[in-house]
């Protein structure tokens, strides 16, 4: 069993319920471990999961606003999977970095754990 990891991505971009966040954006951070079977000897990219292609998806659909960083996360996960079907879980951490809350420091988010079978 491999996991790839994707650590500390940062976007920009209008994920959020309050009108607000809809207009001035906010940063975000994203982390993503994808584990998976490996069947053979592993000596060449299509052996693996192509990192790179996981970030574009992620890069993708995270300009896509949604309301709530749980839909992205399954979105993500789901997006994931199409690539390669030998995934076997990922697990996705969203934080929002400046949330609009008053008088907060910190940052919050969610954390999603997919598995397949």
């Amino acid at each position: 069993m491999f996991t790839i990891r994707l650590n500390k991505l940062k976007f920009f971009a209008y994920h959020g319920v309050h009108p607000e966040e809809a207009i001035v954006g906010n940063e975000f951070e994203i982390s993503i471990l994808i584990s998976f079977s490996e069947s053979k000897k592993i000596v060449a990219l299509h052996d693996t999961l192509n990192y790179v292609e996981v970030f574009n998806t992620v890069k993708n659909l995270f300009v896509i606003p949604e309301q709530l960083l749980e839909t992205l996360a399954q979105k993500i996960s789901e997006e994931i999977y199409k690539i390669d079907n030998r995934v076997s879980s990922i697990n996705i951490t969203i934080d929002k970095l400046n949330a609009p809350i008053c008088n907060f420091t910190g940052s919050v988010g969610i954390n999603y754990l997919k598995s397949y079978p």
